[in-house]
């Protein structure tokens, strides 16, 4: 294949962009906050679980607080019956006197169980209130933090799709100067050879490779006019030739 030197050389401008072009996507798609965000969402699952755990327990206790109260106000509105009609004198005979003091002692004690099971309930949920808002405070916190990250990252973003705009203009333009056959292949190579389709000879070394062309190799390039476009035997990319290669 024949290709004006000049043309070989803007190929590698072409090279260029198109390496830029790959950087910026890999940027894009492997953000420096991305393990940081992922570890932030998994974090955040985990206290979000542990949340839904808590606020049941406090939906629960708070249940069996309003029944635990409940059960108080009745044992003590029965004792208030009683002790009326107690002091009412309305009941006279000795037994039944005797059968509604003995009432009386037992509602006290009974409201005395009933009021330590209730403390006790309010003790847990006060213990499940407060590790409730500790694990949303702690939630808010990540939620904030993983929030601040993805901004920075959508501006990152912004900017490598702003930057790759320009690239991607500035690859169209310059492409649009080298001859078909020649943009072809150096496509074809590109795509076969991890994203370098062309590369610079310089100092006898294949810029793609980074291997050094044996003496009989280096004998065939020199000695081919400069219209032809040469490739690397080692690793086929086309070798563009400037007064860096060595080759005099």
């Amino acid at each position: 294949m024949k290709a004006d030197p000049s043309a070989q050389l803007k190929l590698l401008d072409v090279q260029e962009l198109d390496s830029r072009l790959d950087a910026l996507r890999h940027q894009a798609s492997h953000p420096p906050e991305g393990p940081v965000l992922r570890d932030l969402e998994s974090s955040r699952a985990a206290l979000r679980d542990q949340a839904a755990d808590l606020q049941i327990q406090v939906d629960d206790l708070t249940r069996a607080q309003r029944k635990a109260d409940d059960d108080v106000e009745q044992v003590k509105g029965r004792k208030v019956r009683d002790q009326k009609r107690l002091d009412s004198g309305q009941v006279t005979n000795p037994k039944d006197l005797e059968r509604l003091q003995h009432e009386l002692v037992s509602l006290d004690r009974r409201i005395g169980e009933l009021e330590d099971t209730e403390l006790e309930i309010m003790a847990h949920l006060e213990d499940a209130q407060r590790d409730l808002a500790e694990v949303q405070a702690h939630l808010v916190e990540q939620d904030a933090k993983a929030q601040e990250l993805d901004a920075t990252r959508l501006e990152r973003l912004g900017g490598l799709r702003a930057e790759g705009g320009e690239v991607v203009a500035r690859r169209k333009e310059v492409a649009a100067t080298l001859p078909a056959d020649l943009l072809a292949l150096y496509e074809r190579l590109r795509e076969q050879k991890n994203g370098v389709g062309a590369a610079l000879l310089r100092q006898r070394r294949c810029g793609g490779c980074s291997l050094e062309l044996n003496s009989g190799d280096l004998a065939v390039v020199s000695k081919q006019p400069a219209d032809d476009v040469v490739r690397c035997e080692e690793c086929g990319r086309i070798l563009v030739r400037t007064e860096e290669s060595g080759l005099r």
